[in-house]
């Protein structure tokens, strides 16, 4: 295996495996400098950020008194780039007093923070390419010959350090390589991600948006991606009723004691929005986990062990603090409703439970046509202290159990140790993505802990008190994730049950059959059909055009042919052939598509 030569941020040298992750890393890494260089050489009076390679590729921030840096100029940087590597730039070394290095980028705040920062006994450990120091904090190569397959990929806006607080800086995005195929290919699949990235999608088809302005990592939901959303809801809801399910409705704000009580404000509170002070000693929190709320729910009566497995479910909405650097489309939000559940039951309610929620859960994925999926049992790492609650007992006794659960209904399933929640352990269904990476899709949750915490108990056959055991269950995750998935695996194509618009109807002629393509959608709405009629003054190549851009599964044409034969032209999506049908027999079809969940015969 080829080997390069690498420097570490010592200054000390080392040849590690070309084709390995640190090896590409540190081409990346390589690569981010030499961009750095060359926004300096380009730019004159420019002011450089941080230098990042990470698991996509490489990034540098920048900002400029005059316009950004522009995609059209992206094509001259990477001319720059490849004339620094054909002169085989060399990085090298150099540990520079903290007064010089300052003075070297007076004018650059926020270079002169990065050196701040990483300034150690007066100096600072810096690499230089050219007249360009950078602060040296990863490894790097050496030569810039190597930096021969990379691309300039896109120019985006990103908060200083990732804070909404500080400045809006430019960041410029790459990725490089060190073989030419597997650039085509990681080329090749960013452009399969665009073409299916729920954001974009979401836009074209207007069922979302976000705005900084008004609130960053906070989606609007429009006419149309509320109807996927909601029909999404009535259909889990319905689901879990049938299932044993009590629903209900509790509070997004709630008691700071009770989060504390939980142990969620000591182990997530970076990840929990401020308490609020209602200046008479009460303090609320937006809440970041339902558990607490359904809880109080269970307190609110005594219990018997008839009364268990006590199910409760709700569509609850949380709120959790995410940094504005990590918010991104429906994926990343600040505010989530989570399709959420807890099971309270007796010890020996736990295994029959557990199969129970987990067949749930593989008939839903069955519904949606998800079918690429895995099974994660999460345990804790018993070295890790801080992050798990401290019962060896517990931990032993829940995570055999979860185990033997599996075991009995023979599926296969791998361990991780260190993944589980800090209260317990947890089976996490990984699905794959449309672009194959890794999602936990739901969780089914073991929890002694909480019933412990808050005094939970039952009264039992004996007459006595006893504490019931907790399961945590999320079948399909959040609204907003769950739903960013399925715009990209169907690339916003969705199956005709879930489709915001199932029907487009469009009259050849207004005056002549408009009122027959009213007629028509009025009987698909009578049975529950989404049906719309294009009254637009357009062509109607047009209108078919929009339809299928708009991805509607069925486009009805109707003229005089149909309006006197009580019939319909049909077009599906995709498809350029138009089928004639009587009225009674598309209604029969697309009704029989619906109830289907639109899976095929």
């Amino acid at each position: 295996m080829a080997q390069v030569a690498v420097m570490s941020p010592d200054g000390s040298v080392k040849k590690i495996d070309r084709d390995s992750q640190e090896g590409l890393e540190a081409l990346r890494k390589l690569s981010a400098l030499m961009l750095k260089a060359a926004l300096k050489q380009e730019f004159k009076g420019i002011r450089l950020g941080e230098a990042v390679a990470d698991e996509d590729g490489f990034h540098v921030d920048s900002d400029k008194d005059d316009q950004q840096v522009s995609a059209d100029e992206l094509t001259a940087l990477e001319d720059v780039i490849k004339g620094m590597a054909k002169d085989d730039v060399k990085v090298e070394f150099v540990e520079v007093p903290v007064d010089d290095a300052l003075a070297e980028v007076k004018d650059d705040r926020f270079s002169t923070e990065l050196i701040k920062e990483n300034a150690k006994d007066g100096k600072v450990a810096m690499y230089q390419l050219g007249d360009v120091k950078a602060v040296a904090d990863d490894d790097i190569l050496l030569y810039g010959n190597v930096v021969k397959n990379f691309r300039l990929l896109s120019v985006a806006g990103a908060y200083w350090k990732g804070m909404s607080s500080n400045p809006m800086l430019q960041r410029i995005y790459g990725t490089v390589f060190y073989k030419k195929d597997a650039l085509e290919e990681d080329l090749k699949k960013r452009q399969e991600a665009k073409e299916r990235d729920h954001r974009v999608i979401g836009n074209q088809l207007d069922l979302f948006f976000v705005d900084p302005k008004v609130g960053a990592g906070l989606p609007y939901w429009m006419p149309k991606g509320s109807t996927i959303r909601r029909t999404i809801e009535r259909y889990i809801i319905d689901r879990e009723v049938a299932d044993g399910y009590k629903h209900v409705y509790t509070p997004v704000l709630m008691n700071l004691d009770a989060y504390k009580t939980s142990g969620h404000w000591e182990h997530y509170r970076d990840d929990m929005f401020p308490p609020m002070d209602m200046g008479d000693g009460e303090m609320l929190e937006l809440r970041p986990m339902n558990c607490p709320s359904h809880i109080q729910i269970y307190k609110h009566h005594i219990r018997s062990y008839r009364d268990l497995p006590l199910r409760i479910a709700e569509l609850g909405m949380m709120h959790r603090y995410e940094k504005s650097g990590a918010l991104s489309g429906l994926q990343r939000v600040r505010e989530m409703t989570l399709n959420d559940g807890h099971t309270f039951v007796t010890l020996d309610q736990i295994r029959s439970e557990f199969a129970k929620i987990l067949k749930l859960i593989m008939s839903v994925y069955e519904d949606f046509d998800i079918t690429d999926y895995s099974f994660r049992l999460s345990l804790r790492d018993p070295k890790n202290v801080k992050k798990y609650y401290a019962n060896d007992e517990m931990w032993e006794k829940s995570q055999s159990m979860l185990k033997s659960a599996m075991d009995d209904l023979n599926l296969d399933y791998y361990e991780a140790e260190g993944e589980a929640a800090f209260y317990g352990p947890k089976l996490d269904i990984q699905t794959k993505t449309a672009l194959g990476n890794d999602e936990t899709m739901s969780t089914i949750q073991l929890d002694f802990m909480l019933p412990e915490r808050f005094g939970l108990t039952y009264v039992g056959q004996d007459g006595k008190e006893h504490q019931p055991v907790m399961i945590h269950r999320g079948v399909v995750g959040t609204m907003e994730r769950f739903i960013a998935y399925l715009t990209e695996i169907y690339k916003g194509a969705f199956p005709t049950w879930l489709s915001p618009e199932q029907v487009h109807i469009i009259p050849v002629n207004e005056d002549a059959h408009g009122e027959y393509a009213d007629n028509l959608a009025k009987k698909m709405k009578a049975a529950n059909i989404r049906a719309v009629v294009d009254h637009r003054n357009e062509k109607m190549g047009y209108k078919i055009r929009e339809a299928q851009t708009q991805k509607v599964p069925y486009t009805l044409v109707v003229g005089d042919d149909e309006k006197n034969n009580n019939g319909v032209s049909v077009r599906k999506y995709g498809e350029k052939e138009q089928n004639e049908m009587s009225q009674d027999a598309f209604m029969n079809e697309i009704l029989s598509d619906i109830a289907s969940y639109s899976r095929e015969n």
